[in-house]
């Protein structure tokens, strides 16, 4: 367990003070680990969308959600994972965190089973990634080290089903629609020459 960062003195604090220290450390002996398993791995392959926690260097945290279709996110090695970054927004809230502090968290969701899985580790970007080229739509590609992989309880999570895929997401073949807020007088003028990302 020592290896596996989860609990500090706040979280210990919290333990201690509804008497759940004991339990804590035995759901990070019996749950945690840092490398993926088979079973992690098809998991995240078969998810098409998470949150990405990050925070900035003053640890004021944002959250995004990410989503693409199944397999964009790949685990690629025994505790690395990678996805891309698409077409955003531009204002690189997320990977403009990761570059300040590397330190991400990462959840997973089945909103059908229900499942959930979380991933938290050091993040790095790069467009010269060996992987862009295998990502339509990437810009480039965030690699994650894993520190800590642990499964959820998922009984508070709502039952629901995917309607319909985003007409957005990169996919092989297709080009995405141009969103409508870009369309808006009010950023036509400001849009850089090329698809911003960084959402």
């Amino acid at each position: 367990m020592a290896d596996i960062p989860m609990y500090h003195e706040g979280s210990r604090r919290m333990q201690d003070r509804n008497s759940t220290r004991k339990l804590a450390d035995r759901l990070v002996e019996v749950l945690a680990r840092n490398q993926f398993t088979d079973e992690d791995r098809a998991y995240i392959e078969s998810r098409p969308l998470f949150f990405l926690a990050t925070a900035d260097a003053q640890g004021r945290p944002d959250c995004s959600y990410k989503g693409g279709p199944p397999g964009f996110v790949r685990v690629v090695a025994p505790d690395t994972l990678v996805f891309p970054d698409y077409d955003g927004n531009g204002m690189y809230k997320s990977l403009g965190n990761v570059l300040v502090n590397p330190a991400v968290g990462m959840l997973f969701i089945d909103f059908e089973s229900p499942r959930r899985l979380r991933v938290n580790g050091r993040a790095s970007l790069s467009a010269d990634d060996p992987l862009v080229s295998q990502f339509v739509g990437a810009k480039l590609i965030v690699r994650v080290q894993a520190e800590a992989i642990f499964p959820n309880c998922p009984r508070y999570i709502h039952k629901s089903t995917i309607v319909e895929n985003s007409i957005y997401t990169p996919c092989e073949g297709q080009v995405p629609p141009v969103p409508g807020w870009k369309k808006q007088p009010a950023f036509r003028e400001v849009l850089p020459p090329e698809p911003a990302s960084g959402d």
